[in-house]
């Protein structure tokens, strides 16, 4: 029979690494007042800076909200429960997709700098990728947020387009996803949630 104890044996990453970042962590609906410095942030993007994308695109970009003026703003934008949680929370970080995310393609794709306009001259293939890779590095910047010991409490309930006017202005950038940070709280985690089993995901031709 396999086991998680027979499973691990597979894995070059320790158990307890695994389930910090994994088994054992939640979204946080709650979190204490212990605040989060510009330098943990800063170690979390220095780690997850480095995990893969399509042509090396890095449209992520990031608001961190720490002003209570910044904070009364976004919590109007957000839906129902989301509004006290991202008010309590002791940092909120707002992920937008840089939709000219191409014009940093020669830098950041040197082995072909002409990705810029060859593939991504389209405004519409641009958004596509864009918010595609924007997504895989939200994931990294969770995974990052456990690394360093936090808690993440990611959002997509708000009004996307009033949270993107009021802190990315111009146009170009689109909120993604609204996510609380800090060190869990009384009554953090709600129940672990089922996952579906590996037959029910893997198959194999």
């Amino acid at each position: 029979m396999t086991t998680l104890e027979n499973l691990t044996e597979h894995l070059v990453l320790e158990r307890s690494a695994q389930d910090l970042l994994f088994r054992e962590a939640r979204t946080a609906n709650a979190f204490t007042d212990e605040p989060v410095t510009d330098e943990q942030v800063q170690a979390i993007y220095d780690l997850v800076k480095w995990a893969p994308t399509s042509f090396n695109q890095q449209p992520l970009r990031v608001k961190l909200i720490r002003s209570e003026g910044a904070r009364a703003r976004l919590v109007e934008h957000m839906w129902d429960n989301n509004k006290q949680k991202t008010a309590s929370a002791p940092l909120v970080a707002v992920l937008a997709a840089d939709d000219d995310f191409h014009e940093n393609l020669p830098t950041q794709f040197p082995f072909f700098p002409e990705a810029k306009d060859a593939f991504f001259g389209d405004p519409t293939v641009r958004a596509e990728s864009a918010t595609l890779n924007t997504a895989l590095q939200v994931a990294y910047f969770i995974l990052g947020v456990r690394a360093a010991g936090l808690a993440a409490g990611p959002m997509s309930g708000f009004d996307a387009e009033k949270v993107a006017a009021e802190f990315f202005p111009g146009g170009k950038h689109r909120a993604l996803v609204v996510v609380n940070i800090g060190r869990p709280g009384e009554n953090a985690w709600w129940g672990r949630l089922p996952r579906l089993e590996y037959d029910e995901v893997f198959s194999t031709e």
